[in-house]
């Protein structure tokens, strides 16, 4: 499965890349999970609700999550990653 991420989720994966080893590698492995299967019971994918109700999320560590939305082709797009007030309020 191809998927593809905005410049915002770029950017936070290179500073995690210095700043957070392991919490990079947690995304990396999480990413390639969901390539591989998405449905996987650890990455915990549920639709969002409210205002933003046309995005789905993935869990990488506790607290930190991944959102995303289906393109036409259903291919996955994540447009935030940060903890679940910051990527949830929006």
């Amino acid at each position: 499965m191809n998927i593809r991420l905005s410049k915002e989720v770029i950017d936070y994966l290179k500073i995690q890349k210095k700043k957070n080893a392991k919490l990079f590698k947690r995304i990396e492995k999480q990413l390639s999970l969901f390539k591989t299967n998405p449905k996987h019971q650890s990455l915990r994918v549920h639709k969002l609700t409210g205002k933003i109700k046309n995005m789905w999320s993935i869990s990488i560590i506790k607290d930190i999550r991944m959102v995303y939305i289906l393109l036409e082709n259903d291919c996955p797009y994540f447009v935030d990653i940060g903890t679940h007030d910051q990527v949830y309020r929006k």
